[in-house]
């Protein structure tokens, strides 16, 4: 049999062994053990899909670099490593024009594609929604060590809702209670747009499932254009080192059903949590390290 037909009936078990074990991975493993993916197949939002895709691509470009480059070093310490009897230097080569150039223009186009394949995902999540086709707006106000988040125009009459939270409580064990976390509502298959601000210092919103963060400054407001794609319950937290407490400025995210989501915002405005949140808090108003409550001011805003 020819070499070459050799080699190709050779091949045939190899590829069938790897698309077997890739047809075996879980959605977690096909996404390089990224958070944002589980057993369902269904990305936490419409850009997790995109960002995971990037991470993993640009894993197998270094992979492959790397087993090339280590391969070549191992050929070379093999093949040109001093014999028996051998003395003095071996012949110097000043330099060899074509291995430079290969050495320098392959680096530059990896740097170049991974640059272009960066730019286009990251301007594909910084693209916000027109305003006729904003479905959600919710603005999250970020705070030493703790977070609001008000509802704009979501009851069926246009009035605004929020809510307030407080930094995380844990206990004598360093155990922190979920549920007393401040938690943002988001419904499913929406087009949201989230509108970020600072009240004192730099934070970052960071929901890790979603896989992107975004910061926040005073008098620089950011926002996020997104569509949560899969219900359930996400951890949030500040990603900026913002002060003493930092490590306490946590909050949840429950991506809900159209139908629950309107129910919270009903039981926000029956609660007579409307209208904007108060300049009166720019600035927390909270013991540092205390319970994070801000007594009478807060129940009666």
């Amino acid at each position: 049999m020819p070499s070459k037909r050799r080699i190709r009936w050779a091949a045939v078990p190899v590829l069938a062994a790897a698309a077997a074990a890739l047809a075996g991975c879980t959605p977690t493993e096909l996404h390089g053990y990224l958070p944002g993916f589980d057993s369902s197949g269904v990305p936490t939002t419409n850009q997790t899909e995109g960002i995971a895709s990037l991470w993993v691509g640009s894993w197998i470009v270094a992979l492959v670099v790397g087993v090339i480059t280590w391969g070549l070093m191992l050929w070379a310490m093999v093949v040109y490593r001093r014999r028996k009897g051998q003395t003095g230097l071996p012949v110097q080569l000043r330099y060899n024009m074509p291995v430079e150039i290969f050495f320098t223009s392959v680096p530059m186009i990896l740097v170049i594609g991974l640059f272009a394949f960066t730019a286009r995902e990251q301007t594909a999540i910084e693209k916000p929604w027109a305003d006729d086709e904003v479905e959600v707006e919710i603005t999250a106000i970020a705070k030493q060590w703790a977070w609001d988040f008000q509802y704009d125009e979501a009851t069926p009459g246009g009035e605004t809702v929020y809510s307030m939270g407080r930094q995380a409580q844990p206990d004598a064990n360093g155990n922190i209670d979920q549920a007393e976390l401040p938690t943002l509502i988001l419904p499913v298959d929406k087009k949201v747009t989230i509108d970020l601000q600072s009240r004192d210092v730099i934070h970052s919103f960071w929901i890790i499932d979603f896989l992107y963060k975004k910061d926040m400054y005073i008098g620089h407001d950011n926002s996020w254009s997104f569509i949560p794609t899969r219900e359930g319950t996400y951890a949030g937290k500040c990603a900026e080192l913002c002060g003493e407490y930092h490590s306490m400025m946590l909050f949840n995210v429950e991506v809900v059903s159209d139908a629950e989501y309107e129910q919270y915002v009903s039981e926000l405005e029956a609660a007579g949590n409307t209208g904007d949140v108060s300049d009166e808090y720019d600035r927390l108003q909270n013991n540092p390290g205390t319970d994070g409550s801000q007594g009478e001011n807060e129940e009666g805003h």
